[in-house]
């Protein structure tokens, strides 16, 4: 696929998502002026290491600097590029959230991690719709985790990271569904169907990714490793089924 504008999606429609991401500074200036940030982990040792090996690889994960996206996307509209580097701004403080809960844990960061690498090589390597079809499917299956996170996570700071990430991710999800919407309308239905099959061979693959690398994270928090997955592919599903409606 490559980086052409699509008509499908005017202008005007990525206007919208520029005042959205333009104005949603200030929600998370609010939220995260609520999380006592100076507050001390008082978290068991296991639990600590768990939530240090999960948080660092999302921090890897989130902290893309966005600029293959952001060249990708060169040839579209000045709105839709605007909103695109918003979008990863938000991804890159997604990213610093997740070092000040490692702070908070009383840890560094890491500077590679095997599944960070195949996923980000995947989605270099191909274009602007297929890279932001693969972002949608990393973010709809790490979505029960950000929840989860929010509303079970071990101590107050951990919770507030994850509030503040989860409510983003969820008008992540809807801007790239608008973006990705009526491009396989478009294709022929053999083709459709196997584009369609090929997805979700990915967002199984991402799914069971993630149940691998977090899931002591994710049962520290509450939720069993095979919730998490039937969670992760329903929000997956969700999400296929807005791109397509």
């Amino acid at each position: 696929m490559t980086a052409r504008r699509d008509t499908t999606a005017p202008d005007v429609a990525f206007e919208k998502w520029v005042t959205h991401f333009t104005s949603n500074r200030r929600r998370h200036d609010a939220i995260e002026a609520m999380i006592d940030w100076e507050a001390p982990a008082r978290l068991p040792t296991g639990v600590r290491a768990i939530l240090v090996r999960s948080f660092q690889r999302f921090e890897l994960g989130e902290g893309g600097d966005g600029l293959h996206l952001l060249r990708k996307a060169e040839g579209c509209g000045t709105a839709q590029r605007e909103a695109l580097r918003l979008l990863v701004a938000e991804e890159q403080k997604h990213s610093a959230l997740f070092r000040r809960g490692l702070q908070h844990l009383g840890a560094g960061t890491l500077t590679n991690h095997w599944s960070d690498l195949i996923f980000t090589r995947l989605r270099r390597a191909l274009g602007l719709r297929t890279e932001l079809a693969l972002f949608l499917t990393a973010e709809a299956v790490a979505m029960p985790y950000f929840v989860v996170l929010a509303r079970s996570g071990p101590d107050p700071v951990i919770r507030g990271i994850g509030t503040r990430i989860a409510l983003d991710e969820e008008h992540h999800l809807a801007f790239q569904i608008a973006q990705l919407r009526g491009g396989l309308a478009a294709l022929t239905t053999p083709v459709r169907t196997l584009v369609l099959l090929l997805w979700w061979v990915v967002a199984v693959g991402a799914a069971t990714v993630v149940a691998i690398d977090h899931g002591s994270a994710l049962r520290a928090c509450g939720l069993p490793v095979r919730r998490y997955w039937g969670a992760a592919l329903r929000s997956f599903r969700r999400a296929v089924e807005a791109t397509v409606s």
